[in-house]
């Protein structure tokens, strides 16, 4: 069974790197790997490696949703079970998720007792919804890249206020001042730059270099709770 879909649902978590977890059904070994995506070659691509690394599983099925907005591909296939329980619940569970640009791959090896039309459902749907549970998320939104100038002694309490806003340090120099290069969710540019102001009295001096429309940040392990899983 093929069952390639477009959706028109705004994703905007991708998995921050390739998990994997492994789970028992019934003696069938269940083995979820996930990874990001941000094409159809490039998730063909990890289909066939993981099908190559488990080429004497039962089954390797995959999933996959790709792209954001309204331009979303996703696709899965059975692999040789009964039509309708094995990728059709993967790719529901990825899908419902609220992850985009993923793909996922649950391999089986059959442990010689028949799951059954819902049991297979189950599992097939449960091994996605684990490898979930454990994903470190990235956040892809517009990011601005900022040059931010402050006197040595409000270093650290500047830091702190890129902490708070979720930003990354890219870059730190220490001169005359301390020159921090900044990337931050665009969203959040302009309340933190006039927190910058207010905690420097008006003498930081910030420059914005760079805005990029789409930039991927970590969220780690936190990102399970975004999801609700």
């Amino acid at each position: 069974m093929n069952c390639d879909t477009g959706r028109d649902r705004e994703f905007r978590l991708v998995p921050a790197r390739e998990t994997r977890v492994e789970m028992l059904v019934v003696n069938s070994r269940f083995i979820a790997t996930l990874a990001p995506a941000f094409s159809v070659d490039e998730a063909r691509a990890f289909i066939d490696r993981v099908r190559l690394e488990f080429s004497d599983a039962s089954h390797n099925v995959p999933a996959f949703v790709i792209g954001h907005g309204d331009s979303v591909i996703a696709h899965c296939s059975d692999d040789g079970e009964p039509a309708g329980t094995a990728g059709r619940p993967a790719l529901a569970v990825l899908q419902g998720s609220g992850i985009g640009d993923a793909v996922v791959v649950v391999t089986r090896y059959f442990g010689g007792t028949k799951l059954g039309t819902g049991g297979l459902v189950r599992a097939y749907g449960g091994a996605v919804r684990e490898v979930l549970r454990v994903t470190e998320l990235s956040a892809k939104v517009p990011a601005t890249t900022l040059l931010v100038a402050v006197p040595y002694n409000l270093y650290e309490p500047l830091k702190r206020l890129v902490d708070a806003v979720h930003g990354q340090v890219l870059d730190q120099t220490f001169a005359a001042d301390v020159t921090l290069s900044l990337r931050l969710a665009s969203e959040r540019v302009p309340q933190f730059q006039a927190d910058v102001q207010e905690l420097s009295a008006g003498r930081a001096e910030i420059l914005v270099v760079e805005e990029n429309p789409a930039v991927l940040f970590p969220l780690g392990r936190h990102g399970a709770e975004l999801l609700h899983l």
